[in-house]
């Protein structure tokens, strides 16, 4: 057994300054992804630093065309908020949908996306809605946050504080979700910008993570519906092949989700 030294701090300043005195120190938000690896020995931290709790952190707020989320902010809060389904409703959907009520009760959005599972769903609603990322020293935009598998623009230390979410005029999103995890083999968030343009994410399919799917906005920029989407060819190259889909699989599922997303757009 390993000693770990847990601590409650009450500010997000505090939290940094213990952060920065452990010798291999580790934030703790929902505890998805860190406990499970300290129980399989893969993590040893010195010092667990616990966010989950920080009243800074916690929060929802609409104001203008702008849905500001808190970084421990938990999915069910995502999924329930009347703001959140007013601003954004297919975020509030995307939430609904991530894992069981077990984590949706205790996941956050900040360790969602500072963890950056390649098959989480909130990477993509980031990316596709051009988010920008507000950490304790800085503002990241969503097209700089996400650097590949399970790597962010993070600093050592730095900790997300939230989420700001430009309100589009449209928005959707679609998952195939695996059986068990419920985590997406392929999932898309489709958006049209009350500006007119169009982004488009999916996660789940490739293999360097969260990625922009540069033909399904081109076509749904000259054409938003999911039937425009019809001939629109996806590469299968860089994408995820394993046992649960091969690459040519997900480069369908791409599309198919994309129409889905479409459709629940309007």
């Amino acid at each position: 057994m390993y000693e770990t030294t847990y601590h409650r701090p009450s500010s997000v300043d505090e939290a940094a300054a213990l952060f920065s005195k452990g010798k291999e120190s580790k934030y703790l938000a929902g505890g998805h992804t860190l406990v499970p690896v300290m129980k399989q020995r893969l993590a040893s931290p010195s010092d667990v630093i616990d966010l989950g709790k920080l009243k800074d952190l916690i929060g929802i707020e609409a104001a203008g065309d702008t849905l500001t989320i808190k970084a421990a902010t938990t999915h069910y809060d995502v999924a329930t908020s009347g703001p959140a389904q007013k601003a954004i409703a297919a975020l509030a959907h995307l939430a609904s949908q991530i894992g069981d009520p077990a984590v949706r009760y205790r996941g956050t959005i900040g360790g969602s996306i500072a963890n950056n599972d390649p098959a989480a769903d909130y990477p993509a609603a980031v990316l596709a809605l051009g988010a920008t990322v507000k950490t304790n020293k800085r503002s990241i935009p969503a097209d700089e946050f996400f650097k590949g598998l399970f790597s962010t623009a993070l600093a050592d230390g730095e900790i997300i504080t939230q989420v700001s979410f430009p309100v589009p005029a449209k928005a959707g999103y679609c998952k195939f979700p695996h059986p068990a995890s419920r985590f997406a083999l392929t999932g898309v968030f489709v958006v049209k910008t009350k500006a007119g343009d169009v982004r488009v994410a999916a996660t789940g399919a490739s293999q360097s993570g969260v990625m922009r799917v540069p033909a399904i906005e081109a076509a749904l920029k000259a054409n938003w519906s999911a039937g425009a989407l019809d001939g629109v060819k996806i590469s299968a190259d860089g994408l995820m092949s394993d046992i649960h889909g091969s690459s040519d699989y997900r480069a369908n599922l791409i599309k198919v989700m994309a129409q889905r997303a479409v459709t629940a757009a309007g």
